[in-house]
């Protein structure tokens, strides 16, 4: 939040001249008054996100792999369509798992990126990596052996708030979106939501 939007704010000295205006009582205290403001600006930022379905925001048509590719070809894929991580389905196209890059890492020994790290933390981990022991060579496993079967999902139905939610509560960077019969149907990752913000945010800028 910038400095601008922090000084239109209301302080706890503008909420206590207020209560003294009234001229009459009223039974809340400052702390109460400030809670019930910080609420009420939650939900109005929520109708907010609301609007914005997931289907609108989602990664489609999304790239698939099945549990018995090889772990290389997951690699070219994520690649060469510059994405992050694959939905796993099996052969009725159901979800079964999720790869992503972050497991590639891993199943090449490399450290992958770790929340309380920065991005050249994990590039710094990486090079070291590549200093001490030469060229990486991929396992050739498939990709069942390094999946996340545990796969986040939203449905197309939900908003944005909903995704939101679901990864904070995940501690995810991205989830699937998947119908009813467990199929992937798109992607939403932590870029597309700061796309999605930075376009509105731009569009309510004056020229």
């Amino acid at each position: 939040m910038s400095n601008t939007q922090d000084s239109k704010r209301p302080r706890r000295a503008d909420y206590q001249q207020a209560l003294k205006s009234m001229d009459t009582f009223i039974d809340i205290t400052v702390d109460d008054l400030m809670l019930l403001t910080e609420r009420a600006e939650q939900l109005a930022n929520r109708r907010k996100t609301a609007a914005i379905g997931v289907s609108r925001v989602m990664s489609q048509p999304v790239h698939t792999v099945h549990p018995d590719t090889p772990l290389t070809d997951a690699a070219h894929l994520m690649v060469s369509e510059r994405i992050s991580g694959l939905p796993v389905v099996d052969a009725d196209d159901k979800l079964v798992g999720i790869i992503t890059e972050a497991d590639f890492l891993r199943a090449l020994g490399v450290p992958a990126h770790q929340p309380h790290q920065t991005l050249w933390q994990t590039l710094e981990s990486l090079f070291s990596h590549l200093a001490r022991h030469g060229e990486l060579e991929a396992p050739d496993t498939p990709v069942t052996e390094h999946m996340v079967k545990n796969v986040v999902c939203v449905r197309p139905e939900q908003d944005l708030h909903d995704v939101i939610e679901v990864m904070k509560r995940n501690s995810v960077k991205r989830v699937v979106v998947c119908n009813e019969a467990r199929r992937a149907l798109g992607m939403v990752t932590r870029s597309d939501l700061v796309r999605i913000f930075f376009d509105r945010y731009t569009r309510t800028q004056p020229d």
